[in-house]
């Protein structure tokens, strides 16, 4: 397996892979500017003194060392310039199973991607891509790429050569969970929604044995001080895939629970900054409304009152009276009275008329300006989350939050940065400025807000950012995100003990990420991750003629508390038979359910729990017991 790559996602990928998958890994990092372009493999004493500074730098583990200096581990590392035909020629992609690409940049992935793809045609591609839509063309256009180079691939085959997969994406859904308790976890598994809630017991009750348990949350979950989700928790610590009897046994914890499987329907087509953004309603106010309202009615009276008074047809008395108004028609002399006087009445009303209509045009004009702009907070609002941060990952956090209903307040340094044009569209409030300059945070009424999310790329940044919020406001509900694994522990220990009343919480990017380019490099597609404390859940389609210790087992008996349940049938692939019609309880599988070689199941596993089920267990061994479940997410070690 080859990552190419030099931020905390690479690191952690190449150790999810090492360690967890028992995978060969060859990191390629780019070498400095001053670097010769030839790439240099590393190896012996420099192996290791590279293994240490990047251990330093991203908190990852190094390679393991040997008295001599020579390497044990299964992990090399290989420097270069640029990720050319050259450099990864000499990271063996044509001897590769796997390359996954994890630049920050999508111009350097797509480089290296069709350079990899000219190289071996047969090698799987996991690239990390922020853009969508390019995602999908690209992924399409490599894979025809690779069945023109080898007609005889099987297509079987083809359907995992390529993944794109954005690291923002699968941290978004994390992130917005943190911020707002009680948050709906909805997972897309192809053609099924999978629905994840987060339930409390009642007091001194365990949580019901009945519902399908994803996971049990530390017993210390609800109490503001406690230590969320930590090894040092012990048995009061989350517990991932609990079997009944603990389900039983847990009382008064809360649980994550499988509330539905249903139907995914069509994709709701995005709605166009006109139809959402420009009201016609908002174009005028109230006030103009009704000065336009007086002035028709005024135009209506003249016109009735000319056809009592001249005996005119209707039509042709409003006709003559908008002359009138408009000052272009004829003098009425010689006519009668009473024309006259309706004459100069329609006159008087034409001078009344101009200033409404210019109001209306400034007006109107005004509106339009700054609908297309960036609005301000509202000086009522409240119960909101206010976002710190609009590049990859807050842009991705800001659109999971406003599809869930949620008030948002952004704030944002760079004018020019990657979220602002979200913001816009979407009418979601935002302060332009620097968080750490007084006024700010005001501006964005955090003194009313329900919880604060920090997710710029500056560590001082996000902890003044919280330090401020919470000296307005004690209580608030805080998710950081601090780059430093031991900054990230003083700071939660320090929070958590200067604020016991509130909840201070932090997630990791790179942690919800590297699982998803794990699997994906096992050409098996994560199809969503749930972050459970600190720990992530995984969700995975395979095929149950490729897993014996799925092959040939009732549903029941396939399942292995603290690794892997069966939770579904792929959508694509359910009978009659084997759907249940109860409420919102569709395609969920009976637990005498039989699993046969043409089943396409939906899996729920933990990390090592996915690798054993692949085949692929890591140096960690079997996964029994409590060691199944995963290892703690730390407190946020990933650059996005």
């Amino acid at each position: 397996m080859i990552v190419c790559g030099d931020d905390a996602l690479a690191h952690r990928l190449a150790g999810e892979l090492h360690e967890v998958y028992g995978e060969r890994v060859t990191l390629l990092v780019p070498a400095g500017a001053d670097a010769p372009r030839t790439p240099t493999a590393r190896s012996g004493r420099a192996l290791a003194l590279f293994g240490r500074v990047t251990a330093a730098v991203t908190r990852t583990t190094a390679p393991a060392t040997d008295d001599d200096g020579g390497t044990t581990g299964a992990l090399r590392i290989v420097a270069a310039a640029e990720a050319d035909d050259r450099a990864l020629t000499e990271a063996g992609v044509e001897r590769a199973a796997a390359l996954a690409l994890v630049h920050e940049d999508d111009e350097t992935n797509i480089r290296a991607a069709l350079a990899a793809r000219r190289l071996n045609p047969r090698l799987r591609l996991v690239i990390r891509l922020y853009n969508r839509k390019l995602g999908q063309h690209f992924e399409t256009l490599l894979d025809q790429a690779a069945a023109v180079a080898e007609p005889g691939l099987d297509p079987e085959k083809l359907d995992a050569a390529t993944t794109v997969l954005s690291d923002a994406d699968t941290a978004a859904p994390g992130l917005a969970a943190a911020a707002v308790a009680g948050t709906s976890k909805v997972v897309q598994a192809g053609g099924l929604l999978l629905h994840a809630v987060e339930r409390l017991p009642a007091a001194g009750q365990a949580p019901d044995p009945g519902r399908c348990t994803l996971a049990l949350l530390s017993a210390t979950a609800g109490d503001p001080a406690g230590c969320e989700g930590s090894e040092r928790s012990g048995e009061d610590g989350p517990r991932l895939l609990p079997d009944d009897r603990t389900v039983a046994a847990a009382t008064g914890r809360a649980a994550v629970t499988l509330e539905a499987v249903t139907a995914a329907g069509p994709a709701a087509p995005a709605a166009r900054l006109a139809a959402s953004a420009l009201p016609v309603a908002s174009l005028f106010s109230r006030r103009l409304r009704w000065s336009l309202a007086g002035a028709a009615a005024a135009v209506l009276a003249l016109a009735l009152a000319s056809t009592f008074t001249t005996g005119d047809h209707p039509l042709h008395a409003a006709y003559l009276t908008l002359l009138d108004i408009f000052a272009i028609g004829d003098p009425a002399v010689g006519e009668a009275t009473s024309r006259q006087v309706l004459q100069i009445l329609a006159g008087f009303v034409g001078l009344l008329l101009l200033p409404v209509i210019v109001a209306a045009l400034l007006e109107g004009l005004g509106t339009f300006r700054s609908a297309t702009t960036l609005r301000r907070p509202p000086r009522g609002l409240s119960g909101h989350v206010v976002l710190l941060g609009l590049g990859k990952v807050g842009t991705r956090v800001l659109a999971r939050l406003r599809g869930l209903g949620i008030p948002v307040v952004c704030v944002e340094s760079d004018p020019e940065a990657r979220g602002i044009a979200v913001a816009r569209r979407l009418r979601v409030p935002t302060v332009v400025g620097d968080v750490t300059e007084e006024g700010v945070l005001e501006a964005a009424r955090i003194h009313r807000a329900h919880a604060l999310l920090a997710l710029t790329s500056v560590d001082i940044t996000n902890l003044e950012a919280a330090l401020s919020a919470r000296a307005v406001t004690p209580d608030l509900r805080v998710v950081l995100r601090l780059f430093d694994d031991d900054f990230a522990t003083a700071v939660f220990r320090t929070l958590r003990t200067a604020h016991p009343a509130a909840l201070t919480r932090s997630r990791s990017v790179s942690h919800l990420s590297a699982p998803a380019f794990a699997a994906a490099m096992q050409g098996r597609e994560v199809l969503g991750a749930v972050p459970v404390e600190r720990r992530v859940l995984l969700f995975a389609a395979v095929d149950v003629a490729d897993h014996p210790l799925l092959d040939g087992l009732t549903v029941a008996e396939a399942f292995r508390p603290g690794a892997w349940r069966v939770l579904a049938l792929d959508g694509s692939r359910v009978g009659p038979a084997d759907r249940r019609r109860d409420g919102n309880r569709t395609w969920r599988l009976e637990p005498d359910r039989l699993l046969r070689p043409g089943d396409r199941v939906v899996v729920a596993a933990t990390r090592r729990g996915l690798a054993e089920l692949l085949g692929r267990g890591g140096p960690g061994g079997r996964t029994e017991g409590r060691a199944t479940g995963d290892e703690p997410v730390r407190a946020e070690g990933s650059r996005p």
